[in-house]
């Protein structure tokens, strides 16, 4: 008991502090703001690419978005482990636990939108070359006709641009494949850049048909991705069900023995033991879950 009224009184006289020192701004701004500036020293220069392109989308959750997710998950955290353990002290620290575990999400989800992002900028990079080819039958003047028609947006467009320069000073091609191949790890971009290659150096009479032909794969790729992001959607709901179930079975437990008996054997610490790792398992399980869901898009 004595626990819990340190806990709580620490918290309140945090609040008060924090509130003191920001007369007249909104506390929360404050809190958000502290934990933007920590984000910003700490994480990868990469993920904050990522994380500016996705706040460029107008993807990124607003700060109200946010503040629900944390009380989401501080509640559930709460809950979940006070049926388990009937503890408030155990039970509050599931729940900073659970809140910690939001960064990680964040990071997931922002890498499947930038993913899903980059997907549609090379579906649009290799679908208007194929076309600025035909009319133009030199691969360089294809990539200029689709940086200046406006489609591409960064980094893929800057990529792009850098290609032409590469093609111009090296005067060939290959150098500027090699690196977009190694930039852009899809299929569809390795075989369309192969087929610009063969064209270039071994010249063809009539490349309409291979165009076509890769016009046609660039469209089986495209309903391919796009069937395999709603499937992953319909088994990222169902995988989030099945968690929570599995979270709840202890309650099936509680009924059969009933709760008094239950509360009973939480004296005994192995069957404590048992019941962290019953959580601990399950909340790996549903992350390894988040994770997969998130995974690249079209990627090899």
């Amino acid at each position: 008991m004595n626990a819990i009224m340190f806990i709580v009184i620490a918290l309140i006289i945090s609040f008060i502090v924090i509130y003191r020192r920001n007369v007249g701004n909104n506390v929360y701004k404050f809190i958000t703001k502290n934990i933007g500036l920590i984000y910003d020293k700490f994480a990868p220069y990469s993920f904050k690419i990522i994380r500016e392109k996705v706040k460029e989308l107008g993807q990124d959750y607003t700060p109200r978005q946010y503040a629900i997710q944390i009380t989401v998950f501080a509640i559930f955290g709460f809950i979940i482990s006070y049926m388990y353990f009937y503890s408030i002290v155990i039970s509050v620290i599931y729940a900073l636990i659970a809140i910690s575990v939001i960064p990680y999400i964040t990071y997931l989800r922002c890498k499947r939108i930038y993913s899903e992002f980059i997907f549609e900028q090379i579906q649009v990079y290799t679908t208007n070359t194929i076309m600025e080819f035909a009319v133009t039958q030199s691969f360089v003047k294809s990539l200029e006709g689709v940086v200046q028609s406006g489609v591409l947006e960064d980094p893929v467009k800057s990529d792009v641009e850098l290609m032409i320069n590469m093609a111009y000073e090296n005067g060939t091609i290959d150098q500027a494949l090699e690196y977009m191949n190694e930039k852009y790890d899809y299929y569809i971009v390795k075989n369309m850049h192969q087929l610009f290659l063969q064209i270039t150096n071994e010249g063809s009479k009539d490349s309409g048909e291979a165009l076509e032909n890769m016009s046609l794969d660039v469209d089986m790729l495209v309903e391919n991705v796009y069937r395999d992001r709603m499937d992953r959607a319909q088994f990222h709901k169902k995988f989030l069900q099945f968690g929570v179930i599995l979270y709840l079975l202890v309650m099936m437990v509680q009924f059969m023995l009933g709760v008094s008996s239950y509360i009973k054997l939480l004296d005994n610490w192995m069957v404590q033991v048992l019941l962290h790792l019953i959580i601990i398992i399950n909340s790996f399980f549903l992350l390894n879950g988040e994770k997969y869901y998130n995974q690249n898009v079209g990627g090899e």
